[in-house]
């Protein structure tokens, strides 16, 4: 196949490229805006690969989608272009609007034009997956909400079926995207897939999120911080794993179906940071343990406090589980930034210093 991937320099999508490139015989275009989490540093090789095109362009912009589509000739999309960080969507969430909903709509129409382009079997073996995350269900009761105060089969757990209630501007975009998704299929007829996430970690990850927010601070001495008490709740996917499930999806999953993706792994975002400081208190040993470097900040405004997937539906209809533990996927993840410090300092590039994001006036 040749397969069409949207934000393919960004962390998800870099990891969905690397897996095609390395483990099938399908070809990449790779479409990406390159903004501030974007860097084609983070696909490796890719160049090299007679399977693989880049195409710097903006999904707001259908002239230029158009052509891509026009020269190309994509069997599928693997749609996974977006503005991410819940905290820049508090401070910024024009940005969210546009590329988020504006966006998606722009590829649904390229897309889908493209679509009634073709005849037979190209057009009938033709795919849009668009993937979203879980963070459009809202949030879930959390242990201490209930009397036994521990985590455990009795919580509830995001299903396909959930309801959805986004609380932050990110996550109402992400919303309205998969809304629009579904739409196109049942008015047009187009042939989509809609796949929702829990939170990804992993390499290439850049580092405005938690966990390479913490592995980089605590290698300079730098402060940990944990929003309130650092008791909210996520569910932990492996990047690569989840690289995994969305080829599958993409190959096997039904035309119509919602797949949720999930890692298996509950964690609260102290026990997160702690973790990671246990690590490097083994590889990266100092006088002091890391975890002094922990601190707590005020919350996040409207922080959801429970996100947790039931992943069941994808395990049991396309035969996919996660390869790695929490345990054994954090490893991986602090060995590789220990390793690549230098992509590290070529993603921030003095546009980001690890700076809070997300504070309102």
């Amino acid at each position: 196949m040749k397969i069409l991937v949207t934000g393919g320099a960004g962390f998800i999508g870099s990891a969905v490229v690397r897996h095609i490139l390395s483990n099938t015989e399908d070809s990449v275009i790779n479409v990406d805006a390159l903004t501030y989490a974007g860097n084609l540093q983070s696909l490796p090789g890719a160049d090299n690969s007679e399977r693989y095109f880049f195409e710097h362009v903006n999904i707001c912009d259908r002239a230029e989608l158009d052509r891509v589509f026009s020269i190309h000739k994509p069997d599928a999309v693997m749609h996974l272009a977006a503005e991410s960080h819940v905290d820049r969507s508090i401070t910024g969430p024009a940005e969210f609007i546009q590329t988020n909903i504006v966006g998606t709509y722009n590829l649904l129409e390229a897309a889908r034009e493209y679509w009634n382009s073709l005849n037979g079997g190209s057009k009938k073996m033709f795919r849009f997956h668009h993937i979203s995350t879980d963070e459009v269900y809202g949030d879930l009761p959390h242990p201490d909400e209930l009397e036994s105060g521990a985590l455990g089969e009795c919580l509830p757990l995001f299903t396909e079926q959930t309801s959805y209630a986004p609380s932050s501007p990110y996550s109402a975009s992400k919303a309205s995207s998969d809304h629009l998704v579904r739409a196109w299929l049942r008015t047009y007829g187009f042939p989509t897939i809609v796949t929702n996430c829990s939170n990804n970690y992993g390499p290439y990850h850049f580092p405005e999120k938690l966990i390479p927010l913490v592995i980089l601070n605590a290698l300079e001495g730098k402060s940990l911080p944990i929003y309130g008490k650092g008791d909210q709740i996520r569910d932990w996917l492996y990047v690569e794993d989840h690289a995994r499930a969305l080829y599958k999806v993409l190959t096997e999953g039904k035309v119509g179906e919602t797949y949720n993706i999930g890692g298996h792994n509950e964690k609260q975002n102290l026990e997160v940071v702690q973790a990671i400081c246990s690590i490097l208190d083994t590889l990266v040993p100092k006088e002091n343990k890391y975890a002094e470097l922990i601190t707590y900040v005020a919350d996040r405004p409207g922080h959801d406090r429970r996100y947790a997937i039931d992943s069941s539906k994808i395990q049991r209809e396309l035969g996919w589980t996660p390869n790695e533990t929490f345990e054994t996927g954090l490893k991986k993840t602090v060995q590789w930034f220990l390793e690549n410090q230098k992509w590290c300092e070529n993603v921030q590039n003095g546009s980001y210093q690890r700076e809070r994001l997300g504070e309102i006036e």
